[in-house]
């Protein structure tokens, strides 16, 4: 499996090098994982939806992969980050493919290759959006150009409502914290205008510091800093969910696709040798899209996810009657876990200019179908009136209620003061 920091478009530079290390290596990479950042631009319309300054508003060469011009040598995995053509991966919140070969693991999401099971969490952290609902919708404007790849509440306690052991986990921005898991002093004499926020442990985000703690995969890969950093986070085995759960989490985080940059890490993960290389769906996953479906809420003030109050179901882990339900779902519509190639091309590629407004996405609809949930981007078109798409730039902020229980207990940041934008020195993701 390789593994790629912040992807900025550059699926050709990205290629090239993996074939460079397999030839040089005498290696076969069958999966490449990308953390984030990947633009999935398809033409200039999608441009105008990436939040960052103009100058690196460029079409990159996704464009070709999408249109059917070249195709990805490498299945490839890719989680969201703070620049993305958001409205593109607005229609593929569930995840789906993007260009054949190419697959979005959702805002959230869990799929299994050849039995690796891999979860990852789109977006970065901001306190002030944290606890909204997924309110955003094309066009966006430009407070919710930025909202929309902010990680909420929901997706993380979904992530949390799982309890088989993952081998990989993706995730953009850092967990909080991670940095005193590793050689600090070799990370500050290469990025050190990170010493204050480390020093105050403000570095990074505390809802996947939490997801780590309590998923224990055996390794999380991240990006968004635009370096390369290595730790090794220990767990208490009296703690673990079960005895599969390992004892410790091989972090490692990479830079952005330059020259001479460290963006790419070739890892050996034991596979089925007699499954294909091909995704396919996650039991447990699926499951929790399911059970968790009252949760999801399109509000753009406060949602509060459950808390134990004796009354109402705080524990969302599915039965087995759960799973053996969702089970059942594809038994009876005959359908495999495979996950299908079934990418369809929404918007038209480069060199047309193929608007910006919502669209759902046939395998969006396929999926809602097969789990028996409502399709979300058409759940959010057809209550339009009555759902604002943003709010004033200085919108008000989400505070923690005063002494709410939380299932992760998030430190009170009006935003994410490591949230950087695409140049190195630049800390202000708006």
């Amino acid at each position: 499996i390789a593994i790629e920091g912040c992807c900025h478009g550059e699926l050709d530079q990205i290629y090239a090098s993996l074939q460079q290390i397999e030839q040089a290596q005498d290696i076969k990479v069958d999966l490449l994982l990308i953390c984030g950042d990947f633009q999935a631009v398809r033409n200039h319309a999608d441009l105008e939806t990436m939040a960052c300054p103009a100058k690196y508003k460029s079409l990159n060469t996704f464009y070709k992969y999408y249109s059917g011009e070249k195709t990805a040598p490498i299945l490839t995995i890719f989680i969201g980050g703070n620049h993305e053509a958001s409205n593109h991966l607005w229609e593929l919140s569930y995840g789906g493919w993007v260009a054949p070969n190419i697959y979005y693991l959702g805002r959230t999401g869990v799929v299994t290759v050849a039995g690796v099971r891999i979860g990852g969490v789109s977006g970065i952290y901001d306190q002030r959006d944290y606890q909204r609902g997924l309110f955003e919708m094309p066009p966006f404007d430009n407070r919710s150009m930025r909202s929309v790849y902010h990680t909420r509440e929901f997706d993380v306690f979904q992530m949390s409502q799982l309890s088989q052991p993952l081998d990989v986990v993706l995730s953009h921005d850092w967990p909080q914290g991670i940095a005193y898991h590793g050689n600090m002093e070799e990370l500050l004499s290469r990025k050190s205008f990170l010493r204050e926020e480390i020093e105050q442990n403000t570095l990074g985000n505390p809802a996947t510091a939490a997801l780590l703690q309590h998923l224990r995969p055996k390794y999380w890969f991240a990006a968004h800093l635009h370096v390369k950093f290595a730790a090794v986070v220990r767990h208490d085995p009296a703690t673990a969910m079960s005895p599969e759960h390992p004892s410790s989490t091989r972090f490692c985080s990479l830079d952005k696709c330059l020259p001479r940059r460290q963006f790419l890490q070739v890892i050996d993960v034991p596979s089925d040798p007699e499954a294909p290389i091909a995704l396919d769906y996650d039991l447990e996953w699926c499951t929790i899209l399911r059970t968790t479906q009252a949760l999801r809420s399109h509000s753009q003030g406060s949602v509060s996810m459950p808390v134990p109050d004796g009354d109402t179901r705080t524990d969302y882990r599915p039965t087995a009657a759960e799973l053996e339900a969702t089970q059942q779902l594809f038994v009876d519509a005959e359908a495999s876990f495979r996950i299908p190639l079934n990418f369809v091309a929404t918007a038209k590629p480069h060199p047309a200019n193929d608007g910006i407004g919502p669209r759902t996405n046939p395998q969006t609809q396929q999926l809602c179908a097969l789990l028996t949930i409502p399709e979300p981007c058409q759940q959010q078109m057809d209550a339009a009136p009555v759902q604002p798409r943003g709010f004033g730039r200085q919108g008000p902020p989400m505070m923690m209620a005063p002494g709410q229980p939380r299932l992760f207990e998030v430190a009170a940041q009006q935003h994410n003061p490591s949230a950087i934008d695409l140049d190195d020195d630049d800390d202000d993701d708006d």
